[in-house]
């Protein structure tokens, strides 16, 4: 069963893929041995972007889970040669991978891939709307802290536009039923939104009374020439420090899905802080979840 996007899942199949993501999780924080269900199996890591989180957390849980896992990197490969994408993917179809996890910037590689490939495919980020993996993880922490999703008040915050954790998030988030604040000035806001997401301008405003901060930096990398960006006023309008956090959103646990610019979107007292910080519990959370996706792709 192919994983393309949040959009392809039900409220209910979500959280079957989080219950067994909780499974997964419990399984690696005890040091248990998780049945080895892709002993024997071979995973192709296509990555066409850089990643250190993803790619690794798949290579991980893939490993976790008995499989064996060969990295393609399209920086070395005959893409550079020449070569179409779609000759590199029927290629590889022709080598009889098990699943095929694809990263790329183009919006419809997931799609394109599961056209050209006999094996499930899983998207591990596309364009700049879609990374379904991120959002599972980011639900499973949030479910873990809150006890729920449904009724949870999430702040968005950042470069909602350039941001395909944004676009999953939004999407799963309010297919659960949770509250979405969007929070970013005008330029980095997205175009269109569901008539059910809440946008902002002002930091202090959005984040008011949620339940969850979620902060994400900005996409220099893909931002359009004419946008003027001032890291240092910035930061003094849109960073999460201590102070705006205690002030405006006390209760609300902190989230980052990496990598973090410190001192542009968030303080290094906030991002460090056990109290509310559950950055490095999404990292952990996303191998359990991609266990998780494996084990749906090989079974649905």
């Amino acid at each position: 069963m192919n994983l393309l996007g949040i959009k392809d899942l039900s409220c209910d199949e979500i959280s079957n893929l989080l219950d067994m993501a909780d499974v997964y999780l419990d399984k690696i924080q005890t040091k248990e041995i998780a049945e080895p269900i892709l002993q024997n199996k071979v995973l192709i890591n296509a990555f066409f972007e850089n990643s250190t989180r993803t790619r690794i957390s798949f290579e991980m849980a893939a490993m976790r889970l008995g499989g064996q896992v060969i990295n393609f990197s399209a920086a070395s490969s005959s893409i550079k040669k020449g070569e179409t994408i779609i000759d590199t993917l029927q290629t590889l179809n022709m080598m009889q991978p098990d699943i095929f996890v694809v990263r790329a910037k183009q919006e419809d590689m997931p799609g394109l891939s599961s056209k050209h490939l006999s094996c499930p495919v899983i998207n591990a980020g596309s364009g700049m709307s879609s990374h379904p993996t991120q959002a599972l993880l980011d639900a499973l922490v949030m479910r873990k802290h809150l006890k729920r999703l449904d009724g949870v008040k999430v702040a968005i915050c950042g470069d909602i536009r350039h941001s395909r954790v944004a676009g999953s998030n939004i999407e799963l988030l309010q297919k659960c039923g949770a509250i979405v604040h969007l929070i970013a000035p005008e330029e980095f806001l997205p175009k269109s939104t569901n008539i059910n997401t809440k946008l902002y301008t002002d930091m202090n405003d959005g984040i008011a009374g949620v339940d969850v901060v979620m902060m994400l930096r900005v996409q220099k990398e893909r931002m359009e020439d004419n946008i003027w960006f001032d890291e240092h006023a910035y930061f003094k309008h849109y960073g999460l420090t201590h102070d705006r956090l205690k002030q405006f959103a006390p209760k609300a646990i902190v989230m980052h899905p990496g990598p973090m610019n410190r001192g542009i979107e968030i303080a290094s007292d906030v991002a460090d802080n056990a109290d509310y910080s559950v950055i490095l519990q999404q990292v952990e959370a996303g191998v359990a979840v991609r266990m998780a996706c494996l084990d749906y792709s090989r079974t649905s």
